[in-house]
């Protein structure tokens, strides 16, 4: 870290591990959503996994990323092994009352042990990709990979093309508004941190003639 002003501290990525990196953007770039992906591998069984590397980029085409780690050993984690070969996958959005279950999910449990099952989630079928949905999630979006990217040997980013959009029944209005306060999405602070959406404001963008209107009056004595 070097102080450049009293206003700044300043942190040269090339001079950090990537250890001091990921705890500086993740701390950083926040609140982060959360995608609780399901997948399924070549032999139909289903996978459950949270991520917060995670974002809408495009409404048109509607194309989502994820950002999937590898093992320590670059090997492929389920996720991104079987959106490779299947290249579909589930976002799950997680909402407040899905903590728990997201939290089990992220075990890294033993070969052979079902995450899905550990956490008692019910599975309802997809309808346009093989994956399956997390019934409890307010918001579950299916999708198809569109490209990955491939950005080192520890990350890999998915692009999904949003297929289709399912919401728990009075989540979404008849002017496509997603009720904010019911979907009560977490979001992915620093560290082990999270905060909900379930408090927010809205704040419209002005037009430039509405920002001058805004503005102080200026008067003649004002310029000396």
């Amino acid at each position: 870290m070097t102080r450049i002003s009293p206003q700044s501290d300043r942190f040269d990525f090339s001079a950090l591990s990537a250890r001091d990196r990921y705890k500086l953007l993740i701390g950083a770039v926040v609140p982060r959503p959360i995608a609780w992906v399901t997948t399924i591998d070549e032999e139909g069984r289903p996978n459950a996994a949270p991520f917060s590397f995670f974002n809408v980029l495009s409404s048109d085409p509607a194309i989502l990323a994820l950002g999937v780690e590898n093992y320590a050993d670059m090997r492929f984690k389920d996720t991104g092994r079987n959106i490779r070969n299947t290249e579909e996958f589930t976002v799950n959005i997680v909402g407040h009352d899905n903590l728990d279950a997201m939290n089990v999910t992220a075990v890294p449990f033993a070969p052979g042990v079902s995450e899905i099952e550990e956490a008692g989630l019910t599975m309802l079928p997809g309808e346009f990709v093989s994956c399956p949905q997390i019934a409890e999630a307010p918001v579950r979006l299916e999708c198809r990979r569109h490209v990955t990217l491939n950005i080192g040997k520890s990350r890999e980013i998915i692009l999904g093309e949003v297929l289709a959009m399912h919401a728990r029944p009075g989540l979404v209005n008849e002017r496509f508004h997603v009720d904010a306060a019911g979907l009560d999405a977490l979001g992915r602070m620093g560290g082990h941190g999270y905060c909900r959406s379930n408090e927010t404001f809205d704040l419209p963008t002005m037009s430039e003639a509405q920002w001058r209107d805004s503005q102080p009056r200026k008067t003649g004595t004002d310029r000396f």
